[in-house]
């Protein structure tokens, strides 16, 4: 059998020959599509972690760490809270991510691997469908902010009818402009990007403690959960932290694949805790401060940056604009845009599909969304974690359980290769999703079981995994050590680095 792929180190890339086989044949291939070459598994440990803090240190993690005191938790209830369930999504990131870096493909491609060569399109537009629903919050927070700057620049703005509209399609407009660059602007991005928000947490905390004349007394709001009210918050609380990156959890190969080595991704991507329970942690201070200083907990921060001066404003608004167009392009365009392509390699561009992502996410109304706090985390990210823990459970077990890491990358491209399954799709992974979303589904409708449907994702994933590990034991598509080898130049072997 002819070597179709090369293994050094930790990567495996294509041979020249099958490369260029693939490009003027492949109707599943384009250059966005296909996996990295070695020169392009050049980003290291600390890319990474600008990558993450860029998307950490935004708006929405502020509103969700804040609006938990709105619903009765303490400081260190909140902050604990948001580390707990950020620990508890890495791994599953990590473990998803150790793919994108061996095989340099993205997500889209990786989902072929277990849904088919056109069952991909399954995983492939629900990550889409959520990333847009996100592209459209942050981009109606930027557009809030950008609506209040303009309120105090042009004195008649806020009496004109649709200003919050108007403000909010300029701000959308500015992200699908930014977006249609490419995914190699995210890189510079986040490097600009996450030293300027990390220095405004640090002002905005400082603010805070002088305003609530010292830390002790910003964070002096007592809890008013206690007992069984307060687990049952707190379940349903991690249940919305940990769904805030589920999304992550499945494209991450989008950005692993990058990656120099295991160990360069690994390293950078443990800073995504720290970042999120840090920021939290600003965004719980300076909400405890608003509800000695204002009454209430303005969990809204764009709420907050209305009750100072005019330049502060400018400033804030500004740093809120930089930190939505951050994440948007960090977290919430790469994958839906990566999804259209999949649908159209030789005809949809990464321009074209950040358009197909803005027109999905005017559909997802953000501004209904984001109307009360309890909306935003136990409807918006409780049921779209639902949705997508099974994705992420079939993902490990194929990797890890099913295929032992090893995989024919020049199938992955082939119409009627190896992956194809029946016709395209992989009934089995059809199968294990169904079987992933019965639990929660269960709990949705049947009141006594109402709690498989609060921990919807970790319920999904278990049964999912599970369930997709024991469909695919004996399926013929998994490849022994002797077949990889026989199609790998290379020491044929799991090296980690």
């Amino acid at each position: 059998m002819a070597t179709t792929q090369r293994l050094e180190g930790d990567v495996v890339t294509l041979t020249g020959t099958a490369a260029q086989e693939l490009s003027s044949n492949g109707e599943l291939w384009n250059d966005d599509l296909r996996p990295c070459t070695l020169a392009e598994h050049a980003w290291p440990a600390r890319r990474f972690a600008s990558l993450w803090i860029g998307m950490c240190i935004c708006i929405p993690t502020y509103s969700l760490a804040s609006g938990m005191i709105s619903l009765g938790m303490n400081w260190w209830q909140a902050t604990f809270t948001i580390f707990a369930g950020s620990a508890i999504v890495l791994v599953p990131i990590l473990l998803v991510a150790a793919a994108g870096t061996r095989y340099g493909f993205p997500y889209p491609v990786f989902a072929r691997l277990w849904f088919g060569t056109r069952g991909a399109h399954v995983p492939a537009l629900a990550r889409a469908l959520i990333a847009a629903g996100w592209f459209g919050i942050n981009s109606w927070f930027g557009g809030l902010a950008l609506d209040a700057i303009l309120q105090r620049v042009v004195a008649a703005w806020g009496g004109f009818g649709p200003h919050v509209a108007i403000a909010f399609t300029i701000f959308w407009l500015l992200n699908v402009g930014v977006a249609m660059r490419g995914p190699q602007a995210i890189g510079r991005l986040a490097a600009i990007a996450a030293p300027t928000l990390a220095v405004a947490a640090i002002a905005l905390f400082v603010w805070g403690a002088a305003a609530a004349h010292g830390v002790g007394a910003m964070l002096s709001t007592p809890s008013t959960l206690h007992g069984v009210q307060f687990w049952s918050v707190f379940f349903g609380s991690v249940i919305g932290v940990v769904s805030f990156w589920a999304t992550l959890a499945l494209n991450i190969p989008d950005y692993s694949r990058y990656a120099r080595s295991q160990r360069a991704q690994i390293r950078g991507q443990l800073v995504m805790p720290l970042a999120m329970a840090g920021f939290s942690f600003v965004g719980i201070a300076v909400t405890s401060a608003t509800v000695a200083l204002y009454g209430k907990a303005l969990w809204n921060p764009v709420d907050l940056l209305l009750h100072f001066s005019t330049p502060v404003v400018i400033l804030g608004g500004a740093i809120v604009i930089l930190s939505s167009i951050t994440i948007n392009v960090g977290a919430n365009v790469m994958a839906p845009a990566r999804a259209f392509e999949n649908l159209w390699p030789r005809v949809i561009t990464f321009g074209i599909g950040a358009i197909l992502t803005g027109l999905l996410a005017l559909l997802m109304q953000p501004w209904y969304v984001l109307s009360t706090f309890s909306a935003y985390v136990f409807t918006w990210l409780g049921s779209y974690g639902t949705l997508l823990g099974p994705f992420d459970g079939i993902a490990i077990a194929d990797y890890w359980l099913v295929r032992a890491q090893r995989i024919d990358l020049f199938a992955l491209y082939q119409p009627l290769g190896r992956y194809d399954y029946a016709a395209g799709f992989n009934l089995r992974a059809l199968a294990a999703l169904a079987a992933g979303w019965i639990l929660p589904l269960l709990g949705l409708f049947v009141a006594p079981f109402h709690v498989f449907w609060v921990g919807g994702w970790f319920f999904g994933l278990a049964v999912a995994l599970g369930a997709y590990a024991f469909f695919m034991r004996d399926d013929p598509s998994r490849l022994d050590a002797a077949t990889f080898a026989s199609i790998t130049e290379g020491p044929a072997r799991v090296t980690e680095g």
